[in-house]
């Protein structure tokens, strides 16, 4: 039954839905954005054409959700002496929002790291007066310093408190660039809207203004102080007392535009064929949100972060749809919305599920960054393998499929928390994320991964390439199949290992 469905697999489908939506006309997909309610219809269509039953709102396959979408708006400026900063170039303006029209003006004083500590005999706010004014401050630290106490100094609570308490006007962060994360890095992600669930708690407390600026825009602001931002960059680096007021008035003007808008996760069951077994199910997850169309008019496709994860579960949906024999239990397909800040969708599914979370067997989670398309899957990493025995029902597919199990080979990004199965394994439910790499020497698979990941990683290049191997995808697909279904078809469900700190009852708190 495994190889015949596995049969029933095409390689078309996947491409096909990959490729439509990744085109321009989906625009991104953004979460409550036209080219993201376009994406929930192609999916909701193609479900309904497969013959799934609809487990959204009111017997739709959507369930719509209400965000609320905040950006800051192109008259937002900051202006020191007769010279103004561009907004993206030269500064930005990071969230928490606290207000939709903000206006400051002041002098603006330089204070080093902005630490103040008897342990490092340093006080970066001596002999300055920074009540009302804008304070500049160095990301970093200086060389050979004691690590400990720095640490203890400089943490992020201390330095605002040591800014705020005097009465500071504002706050401008330097120094932004650090390894593997540039000024550029920062702004084409805080340049962009930000999009949170309606209905959150506001903030209790409004900070004065924080701005982060890039080198460029730092040298503005020290622009006939009688140094350079260089030279105080360099002093403060060597220890040196590099505290001044630099001499010109700066104005901030902060406009934020917020609105609400509606997005909708696309969900869909294939009952099963037990009559007591089909009451549970089986859930495949995968976000088909981008981050649609910037604010410059950009479009961030999100090729394979996500659209090949969502085309890869609704192929599999076209094969337990086509199949002869159902499952036992129930399939259910669910493709989020609102991901890419901050797991919205997914989190929205498990507060207002619509099959009950108690009956949910496990979660077979699809989303990455491509590496299944760099050649024939022969290594599979399974995120989450080793918190329930669902890992050893992976193990079992992936050798029937004349592939290998690897560890994660970039532990460090932590990706097991990042993706929309973390919502369900905090409610107990047992989950793996899927990832497929190609046979050969494992480091340059992983170099290509970092590469992709510093050059194309939620960037508008994030496209459909001609060289990448579908029957790569096709297989990788395979594999969560072959899962899926020894998992609707066992007669016990999936169950935690009693070493995991997930392990709960399923819907728990």
């Amino acid at each position: 039954a495994e190889r015949e469905a596995a049969a029933l697999l095409k390689v078309e489908t996947v491409r096909e839905v990959t490729s439509a939506l990744a085109a321009p006309d989906m625009e991104g997909r953004g979460t409550a954005q036209p080219g993201g309610d376009r994406a929930a219809k192609y999916l909701a269509d193609r479900f309904a054409k497969l013959g799934l039953k609809p487990l959204g709102d009111n017997g739709t396959y959507l369930q719509q959700i209400k965000f609320e979408s905040t950006e800051v708006a192109p008259e937002t400026s900051l202006k020191a002496g007769a010279t103004t900063l561009k907004h993206g170039d030269d500064f930005i303006v990071p969230p928490p929002y606290t207000a939709e029209q903000i206006e400051v003006r002041g002098g603006v004083v330089f204070a080093g790291y902005g630490v103040v500590s008897q342990r490092l005999k340093r006080n970066d706010f001596e002999g300055l007066d920074v009540e009302g004014k804008f304070v500049v401050l160095l990301q970093g630290q200086p060389k050979n310093v004691d690590q400990a106490a720095w640490e203890q100094a400089a943490d992020t609570q201390s330095t605002l408190r040591n800014v705020f308490s005097r009465r500071a006007a504002g706050l401008i962060v330097a120094n932004i660039d650090k390894p593997g994360q540039s000024y550029a890095v920062v702004a084409g992600y805080l340049t962009r809207r930000s999009v949170e669930r309606a209905g959150g708690a506001e903030l209790s407390f409004k900070l004065p203004p924080i701005v982060l600026v890039s080198n460029s825009g730092a040298e503005k602001l020290f622009d006939g102080s009688g140094t350079t931002y260089a030279q105080s960059l360099e002093k403060a680096a060597n220890g040196d007392f590099v505290s001044r007021d630099l001499g010109k008035e700066t104005t901030a003007t902060i406009r934020i535009k917020k609105y609400e808008a509606t997005s909708s996760n696309v969900v869909a069951v294939l009952e099963g064929s037990d009559p007591k077994l089909k009451d549970e199910a089986i859930i495949y997850t995968a976000h088909y949100d981008a981050y649609g169309v910037g604010s410059d008019g950009r479009i961030y496709p999100g090729a394979a972060d996500n659209a090949l994860g969502v085309a890869q579960i609704v192929s599999i949906a076209e094969v337990f749809a086509k199949s002869p024999a159902r499952p036992r239990r129930s399939v259910i397909f669910l493709a989020v919305t609102g991901e890419e800040y901050g797991l919205l969708g997914a989190e929205h599914w498990v507060e207002h599920p619509t099959w009950p979370l108690a009956k949910l067997a496990a979660n077979l989670n699809f989303d990455g960054i491509g590496t299944e398309v760099y050649g024939p899957v022969k290594k599979v990493v399974g995120f989450g393998s080793e918190h329930s025995n669902l890992g050893a029902v992976l193990d079992g597919a992936v050798v029937a499929n004349g592939a290998a199990i690897i560890p994660d080979p970039l532990p460090e990004e932590k990706a097991f928390y990042r993706s929309d199965h973390y919502a369900l394994v905090k409610k107990g439910i047992p989950a793996l994320m899927l990832l497929g790499g190609p046979e050969g020497d494992t480091a340059v698979f992983i170099a290509r991964m970092k590469k992709w990941l510093e050059t194309d990683y939620h960037q508008p290049s994030d496209t459909v390439r001609p060289e990448w191997n579908w029957d790569g995808a096709r297989t990788l697909a395979v594999i969560g199949l072959v899962t899926g279904m020894r998992v609707a078809n066992a007669d016990t469900m999936p169950a935690w290992l009693a070493t995991s700190p997930f392990n709960r009852p399923r819907g728990g708190k």
